[in-house]
């Protein structure tokens, strides 16, 4: 497999997915990887919001993480941002298949897995976690909402959440209630709120590289005894 190293390029999963999924993925890959070393390296999944859906995976890269990937040559994490097909919502088990994927691929450190999506994608970031609470090393969900009696499943991981006070798409209500039931377990999250009005809390956030450093802070921790 010959892929360039500081670029986002378009790959494809061999695992056969259900149709919610694209089967094209954009990939990042650090500035020295080599696929030949045994380094393992630090891996971001990134989920998008509903306007990128489609069958299209160059939409992907107009918002969020991918955006800011076009102009990163020197980012230290190995990136994957799959595609949710049209008129479709984010599968947990589909996505979990192509992150095991994604993980028996390429040189990922196991204990430094990180997830993170806006808005559709913050949705699909807690629900991920939620539904494969072992996976993930630290989440970083963006504008989106979740299940809070299945909050508490998290209050092991390292949890930064983001949204904006005006969000009249989705309000910022839907973040306070996840906060506050994981405060509530003596979870470990810590969160934003932009003061002003819209729905793009994301522009900002992964703007910002001390999300990329917070990240970096967290590692898996083994939860099999506390479960």
């Amino acid at each position: 497999m010959s892929i360039q190293s500081g670029t986002q390029q378009v790959q494809t999963f061999k695992t056969e997915l259900p149709e919610s999924i694209n089967s094209s993925y954009l990939l990042y890959l650090p500035q020295g990887y080599d696929p030949q070393s045994s380094q393992r390296w630090p891996f971001i999944l990134f989920l998008h919001g509903g306007g990128e859906r489609g069958n299209d995976i160059e939409h992907v890269r107009v918002q969020g993480l991918p955006k800011k990937l076009e102009h990163e040559t020197d980012f230290p994490f190995i990136v994957v941002s799959p595609q949710c097909s049209a008129a479709q919502w984010w599968s947990s088990d589909a996505l979990s298949a192509a992150l095991d994927e994604a993980v028996s691929t390429y040189n990922v450190d196991t204990d430094r897995i990180y997830l993170t999506g806006l808005s559709m994608g913050g949705y699909g970031t807690w629900d991920l976690a939620m539904t494969y609470p072992r996976k993930f090393a630290a989440i970083a969900p963006i504008c989106g909402g979740g299940d809070v009696d299945r909050a508490c499943t998290l209050k092991h991981l390292s949890i930064w959440v983001f949204h904006r006070a005006k969000d009249t798409i989705v309000p910022v209500e839907y973040s306070e209630k996840l906060v506050a039931a994981l405060q509530d377990c003596g979870g470990n999250v810590r969160f934003t709120v932009y003061p002003d009005a819209g729905h793009d809390s994301w522009t900002e956030t992964y703007a910002n590289p001390e999300l990329y450093s917070w990240l970096l802070e967290h590692t898996r921790k083994d939860i099999s005894s506390s479960e």
